[in-house]
């Protein structure tokens, strides 16, 4: 098979190491890519929020199956484009790719399906918006209705913090994602992210784990688009995982399906556990990052038979076998994120790295100059073990760390802690 994925990041890197494992893989490009997923795959330039443009790349380079790795290009209705064309893409539509775009649209699902989660209001105007919040007092949180790169989230702990994320996101400081509002109650809990796998009937449960969105140490410091992740969750239980397909999951998906707009591709499913019982955070439409990483190194090869038969709309001949493993993920970022940060400091020390089914290090925002790996993001590399424990795992991936050589980096100490505690 000729396969595309579209995406530069750590998670694109790691669908892209995952894909390759598979002996059905025989070309592998990824656009645009980044220093590290050239290592392994052609990296061409391309515009992935054009669909027209991929389908006519597809199609001149006899592409079987488009992987698309964020959520613009599904908002922006690439998979509708591919499918159309005849080409297999794994990926909702945009109509699908709603229930990341408009977290008001999920709200909306979620009460027409009784999906527990958490109490809502919607607001279009800020005045309005800020009586809401006034009356119902803090911790609250508010957020942006469209997309927002991850950004559009403000847990308000106090009343002054929640009316200033009005004003921000009303003067257009998320550009129109902040256009609307959607102010939830603040839910208590354990937060985890719970995967699956839907091809628009059957739904798959394909693993669990959980984000780390603070920037330091002791869960400190401002939200981040996460600084690790582990697999799996140990409080999303069998019996708790059961009953998020049973409340939220499969109610879902019949309600998408009987609005003529049936979800194929992998849905994210965050939520709060407390007291056994999970109410939904947020849908994704995409693979976490960096959840996806600790996915990917745990499903290995039998991914890209997942996504495939998800594309093709044969999941329900699909089971996932999996080890008794466990994988964690520890970020590496720029000095100053997730505020500003500079780009271009050199990276050394990873030529000398283990690369195996245990050891790999996913790049996040790099660039190759003169043959040097350079930092160009805010979250940089995803540095990722296996392991027979979660222990092992972190031991592995802390021992990948202490030899890179990056001192304009930074990255927690404390990934996993509340598994390993």
């Amino acid at each position: 098979m000729n396969i595309l994925i579209l995406g530069s990041g750590g998670r694109e890197h790691a669908l892209a190491w995952a894909v390759l494992q598979n002996p059905k893989c025989d070309r592998l490009i990824v656009a645009p890519g980044n220093a590290g997923i050239a290592q392994i795959a052609e990296c061409p330039s391309l515009d992935i929020l054009d669909g027209d443009a991929v389908a006519g790349f597809c199609a001149e380079n006899a592409v079987d199956l488009v992987i698309i790795g964020p959520e613009a290009p599904l908002a922006a209705g690439v998979a509708d484009t591919l499918r159309a064309a005849g080409i297999a893409a794994f990926g909702p539509s945009a109509a699908a790719a709603r229930l990341e775009a408009s977290k008001s649209f999920t709200k909306e699902i979620c009460d027409a399906c009784n999906a527990p989660t958490a109490g809502y209001a919607h607001f279009t105007d800020a005045e309005a918006a800020k009586v809401h919040i006034r009356a119902e007092g803090a911790p609250i949180v508010v957020k942006a209705d469209g997309l927002a790169a991850g950004k559009g989230v403000i847990v308000a702990m106090n009343e002054a913090t929640a009316l200033a994320a009005i004003d921000d996101m009303f003067s257009g400081e998320f550009g129109a994602a902040g256009a609307e509002v959607v102010i939830e109650e603040f839910m208590t809990g354990e937060e985890a992210s719970f995967f699956v796998l839907c091809d628009g009937e059957t739904a798959l449960p394909v693993g669990t784990a959980q984000d780390h969105k603070r920037a330091f140490d002791g869960d400190e410091g401002p939200n981040t688009g996460g600084m690790g992740a582990y697999s799996p969750a140990p409080v999303l239980t069998d019996a708790i995982a059961q009953k998020t397909m049973d409340e939220i999951v499969n109610p879902t998906i019949v309600e998408m399906a009987r609005r003529g707009t049936p979800y194929q591709g992998v849905l994210y499913v965050g939520l709060m556990i407390e007291n056994g019982q999970p109410r939904l955070v947020e849908y994704n439409v995409r693979f976490g990052d960096p959840e996806c990483q600790v996915l990917m190194m745990r499903l290995g090869a039998q991914a890209l038979d997942l996504m495939q038969a998800c594309a093709e709309g044969r999941l329900d001949e699909m089971q996932v076998n999996w080890a008794n493993d466990h994988a964690m993920t520890v970020v590496m970022a720029a000095k100053g994120y997730p505020g500003p940060y500079e780009k271009g400091s050199v990276i050394n020390g990873l030529d000398d790295l283990p690369e195996d089914s245990a050891h790999m290090v996913f790049h996040a925002g790099t660039t190759e100059r003169d043959g040097r790996i350079t930092a160009s993001g805010g979250r940089v590399l995803n540095v990722t073990a296996r392991g027979a424990t979660l222990a092992e795992a972190r031991d592995r991936a802390y021992a990948m760390i202490d030899r890179i050589d990056w001192p304009e980096g930074f990255n927690r100490s404390d990934i996993g802690w509340r598994a390993l505690t």
